[in-house]
């Protein structure tokens, strides 16, 4: 099993009503959220750890995990509100006004932390849940008890307008990129993380400190990924975009869906992988996120849909 650990919420993306009005609906989101659905869509056994809120907001999130057959038995519900986001698109991107104060996620301490069944063989963090207090210090403390015996994988996914203060929030990405096996980042954001759009330098500098596998994805671009041996490029999948949210988390659960599926989600095994299984894994990974920004919203594909 893949346990998905960290934000679940509530994203209000624009709409137009049928009088041609402008408005907001709410979609079930989250960065970490989107990769847990688009996981157990594509036949991962797939779990949770997050809070969620018993509000109706709560309510829609479980049942959009249970639909998408990911396991609830990582999360903790109780009685404090559910993240709201909302979401203006700019020429296919996405911006964010958060809302998460007090919030059920964000307010998780260590001793929420879940003891983790022997079949879960690796851990998903990232996004902005690493951030906001108490909450981050929570993640990151689960990450270090993990990180010895379970394969970590790292998105970033940065959110630069709920972070806070940023020197802070460096030095603890720095802490969980030294824990990470598995980092997968977009070029916008070592751009922000770097202040440089030097991929291989930024690549090279998080393989020294421990990282086995970095993944570089860069939109129309395709993706790259670095190894300590080797580096490799996938060419774009051609398709016409709706939007592009939840397209990188999809990446990720394809990235990871494919090598527990060819049996390489372990540490020594991703030590060893060769070029010939990264490329099959970055390219699996691809095209399941060419179907999320084939259609609006954040819609990973189902299994059958790639097959």
């Amino acid at each position: 099993m893949i346990v998905c650990c960290g934000e679940a919420l509530i994203d209000f993306l624009p709409r137009t009503t049928a009088d041609g009005l402008a408005c907001y609906q709410p979609f079930n989101g989250g960065s970490i959220f989107n990769t847990a659905i688009a996981l157990g869509r594509l036949g991962q056994a797939t779990g949770f750890f997050t809070g969620l809120s018993t509000d109706f907001f709560g309510d829609s999130l479980r049942e959009g995990l249970k639909a998408s057959k990911v396991s609830l038995k990582y999360v903790k519900t109780w009685d404090k509100p559910s993240t709201l986001a909302f979401v203006k698109l700019e020429n296919g991107h996405a911006r964010y006004s958060f809302f998460d104060d007090n919030s059920a996620g964000r307010m998780l301490t260590k001793k929420d932390l879940p003891k983790l069944a022997k079949d879960v063989t690796a851990l998903h963090f990232g996004s902005f849940s690493l951030s906001p207090e108490p909450g981050g210090s929570t993640l990151e403390a689960l990450m270090k008890r993990e990180a010895k015996t379970r394969v970590i994988c790292l998105d970033p996914n940065i959110r630069p307008s709920i972070i806070g203060p940023r020197r802070t929030y460096l030095q603890r990405l720095s802490r969980l990129i030294a824990m990470a096996d598995i980092l997968k980042i977009s070029d916008e954001d070592i751009a922000w993380i770097t202040g440089k759009k030097d991929v291989k330098a930024a690549a090279k500098k998080w393989l020294k400190a421990g990282a086995k596998i970095v993944v570089v994805t860069k939109g129309g671009e395709g993706a790259e990924a670095f190894t300590p041996r080797f580096s490799i490029a996938i060419p774009p999948v051609t398709v016409k975009v709706a939007d592009t949210v939840g397209a990188g988390d999809t990446f990720t659960a394809g990235f990871l869906a494919h090598l527990e599926k060819t049996k390489l989600l372990s540490k020594a095994k991703l030590m060893a992988i060769g070029e010939d299984e990264l490329r099959a894994a970055l390219s699996f990974a691809a095209r399941a996120a060419a179907v999320t920004v084939s259609r609006p919203g954040a819609d990973p594909p189902w299994a059958h849909e790639l097959a």
